[in-house]
């Protein structure tokens, strides 16, 4: 029972936008890719979204790739046989406005006058501001000489999808090559745990004359939603490594009525927030994020999951895009946890963002999560200055989750200044219109953001003490005596 406990959440490991594949790099995906030709096939990058309440999760999973046209498949363990009625496929957007809404975020502020009478100083809001809230073969029930029965077929959208139940891990492997696809070399021994544990096989073979691609080529798959119950949140990232062609990049998104979520058997640490960058980080912010997680990652000895964001999802401060909907989250799986009782339109969960960046060298285990007392950190006071430079947890499970990675860009006062006792450190928008307010930029695409092009210590004014950056105070003109 606790094997397939285990490998319940297992399917969820694919879940989410894998951005598009580029030949001969692999990010992290927790199936492992199938192809029906002689052609290799990486994912670049997997976003899995969990939504629990108690022991039950509802998980949705989603793919992009660029490939050669022929039909390939995903393999990935669940814990039960699915049938028809348990799959469900969801518009692609919703994997973007996740995304979009617990991404990284650059702000853009401007001092004000200091010579400004205090009653018309702006306080700021949008700041983040402190105190706010597959193939045939075999037929049903006969094993045959592989040991690998098909218990349920169907199709779903552009899917064909097969459960199959495998006695040896050899078996499996041996039908799938026997169905003409190409599969990773070591797919047996990988495979392995989890036909001990008794797991089924979900085989979701794509029909490509059936697939939509987009501008750039890149084939666009609809999610796939399942529910399902355990006792424990795992995901199997071990078999994401047999499509791997260098180092795997995995967001993992929990959302959760009360919690945010960490990993139980690694390192856990926050991202460095609320750091003043220089103003050329806006050309490419996604490069500069990528930099600061490579070297947070590399600090805390590789073995290491990252906490990006921990928010309730009713609200953001500053927000790249709005904040969930009802309908949002009931795509997402509050129609199956919630009734329609508690389905009201304030409702508000906790979203955790969480990043790792792995090989076969530094991640040998499945990742386990665990529930995680509230966390703040990257937020703003009510004039615009930091609030709290990195993260704090709670020491009690009470409390509200108000944690983002967030950097800051800051046009400091440069123009003569004709009062005495000026006020500085009063932020708002561009001179001319100070309640002027721009949406913050979302570091996304970050599993393909270009590495080793920028220079840490040369774009971040802050002190990071965590990556020995003593950082780069930008200086005021002093004011009249």
């Amino acid at each position: 029972m606790i094997g397939s406990l285990r490998a319940s959440v297992a399917i969820a490991a694919v879940a989410g936008a894998a951005i598009a594949t580029a030949p001969g790099r692999a990010h992290a995906f927790c199936g492992f890719f199938v192809a029906g030709s002689d052609a290799k096939l990486t994912n670049n990058a997997s976003q899995v979204v969990l939504m629990r309440k108690g022991n039950r999760t509802v998980m949705t999973m989603s793919n992009n790739y660029q490939g050669p046209p022929e039909n390939f498949a995903m393999v990935v363990p669940v814990p039960v046989v699915l049938h028809k009625r348990d799959v469900k496929t969801l518009p692609a957007d919703v994997f973007d406005r996740v995304d979009s809404l617990s991404a990284p975020r650059l702000v853009e502020y401007w001092e004000q006058d200091p010579c400004a009478s205090q009653g018309s100083a702006y306080g700021v809001g949008g700041l983040g501001l402190v105190g706010r809230g597959a193939g045939g073969g075999g037929k049903k029930g006969k094993p045959g000489d592989l040991g690998v029965t098909i218990e349920a077929q169907f199709v779903a959208g552009e899917y064909q999808i097969v459960i199959l139940s495998a006695r040896e891990s050899s078996g499996l492997e041996t039908w799938l090559r026997q169905e003409k696809y190409n599969i990773p070399q070591g797919a047996a021994d990988a495979l392995a745990p989890y036909v001990r544990d008794k797991s089924k096989f979900f085989v979701a073979r794509v029909d490509i004359r059936k697939v939509k691609r987009d501008a750039q080529g890149a084939v666009q798959l609809s999610p796939l939603r399942f529910a399902f119950d355990s006792n424990e949140l795992r995901l199997p990232v071990r078999l994401g490594l047999l499509n791997a062609g260098g180092k795997q990049d995995l967001i993992v998104y929990v959302i959760h009525p009360t919690s945010r979520f960490e990993v139980a058997n690694y390192a856990n640490t926050f991202i460095p927030t609320n750091l003043e960058v220089a103003d050329g980080v806006r050309k490419n912010f996604p490069a500069f994020f990528a930099e600061l997680f490579d070297a947070t990652v590399e600090k805390m000895g590789r073995k290491v999951v990252v906490t990006e964001y921990a928010w309730q999802t009713n609200g953001c401060d500053p927000c790249p895009t709005p904040p969930l909907s009802p309908q949002d989250l009931s795509t997402l799986g509050l129609d199956i946890l919630a009734s329609a009782e508690t389905r009201s339109p304030y409702i508000s969960w906790v979203l955790t963002r969480l990043h790792t960046r792995y090989s076969k060298e530094t991640l040998s285990e499945d990742l386990i999560f665990r529930e995680a007392k509230p966390a703040m950190g990257g937020r703003a006071k009510w004039n615009g200055t930091n609030g709290d430079e990195g993260a704090t947890v709670s020491q009690t499970a009470d409390g509200t989750n108000n944690f983002q990675g967030r950097y800051i860009i800051r046009h400091y006062w440069d123009k003569p200044v004709a009062c005495k006792y000026p006020q500085y450190d009063q932020w708002s928008g561009p001179p001319g219109d100070p309640f002027g307010y721009s949406a913050p930029t979302a570091a996304k695409g970050l599993a393909t953001a270009p590495r080793g092009k920028v220079v840490l210590r040369d774009e971040v004014r802050s002190p990071v003490p965590l990556l020995g950056i003593a950082g780069k105070p930008q200086r005021r003109k002093a004011a009249p005596r």
